[in-house]
């Protein structure tokens, strides 16, 4: 049914590309070439997603992971935090352009699908009512809808909660942010799961990422991965 609504929409409303307007291809809101131009994490740190300055030719990780593990076991975010991502990014974030999620949600399935074993839920990355009150939405919600749909994973919005109103990361250093997040989650209803992915738009140090993967390994989960659209 979702597949002939898809074909109908497309006839009707063509896709377009967000970034320069031409015609979009593979049914994404992205033309070819803007496509191509995406700036993607090509050589990083398995567990955290770090870039490393040389390319690498078998899974390694980076000194800050070697020195001081995060709670999550592997990440997997395609793009780097650059150029048209920024700005894809940005758009959904703050000025509520629901399409990008849609679109950074699609690649990202797309790069999962070739990537990583498939977890038994997603949890997004839950907002503080207070912040979410301000926002008016999640981002890092909307753009897991589409992965779930897109890779038929069920989307667990209920068994997790923001239960202090942090301070923004933005500024912070890495040790900041980690004291900032001391108790930031919890777990609202008793888990089910083994396996579990937490879905982001951005990862910049993991503090918010490791606080959350902490906390549902503290419930039972054994393993949490990190699924982002893009490495800061």
């Amino acid at each position: 049914m979702n597949n002939w609504l898809n074909i109908i929409q497309n006839k009707l409303l063509p896709p377009r590309c967000i970034l320069c307007n031409s015609p979009g291809f593979n049914d994404l809101d992205l033309c070819q070439a803007c496509f191509q131009d995406l700036p993607r994490n090509l050589h990083c740190c398995y567990q955290c997603g770090a870039r490393f300055a040389n390319p690498i030719s078998k899974p390694q990780l980076c000194g800050n992971c070697l020195k001081q593990s995060p709670a999550f076991d592997e990440t997997h975010a395609p793009f780097v935090y650059q150029a048209s991502i920024r700005y894809l990014v940005s758009q959904l974030k703050f000025h509520h352009d629901y399409k990008n999620a849609r679109l950074l949600g699609h690649l990202l399935a797309e790069h999962i699908a070739n990537s990583s074993e498939r977890p038994e839920a997603l949890i997004a990355v839950p907002l503080h009512p207070n912040r979410y009150r301000q926002r008016g939405f999640n981002q890092s919600i909307e753009i897991a809808r589409h992965v779930a749909n897109h890779l038929n994973i069920p989307l667990d919005l209920n068994s997790c909660a923001r239960i202090r109103d942090t301070d923004h990361q933005t500024g912070l250093s890495a040790k900041q942010r980690q004291t900032n997040l001391k108790q930031a989650f919890a777990v609202t209803k008793p888990l089910i799961y083994q396996h579990l992915a937490i879905i982001d738009d951005v990862i910049t140090t993991g503090s918010t990422a490791s606080a959350l993967a902490a906390t549902l390994k503290n419930q039972g989960v054994n393993r949490v991965d990190v699924w982002a659209c893009a490495r800061a």
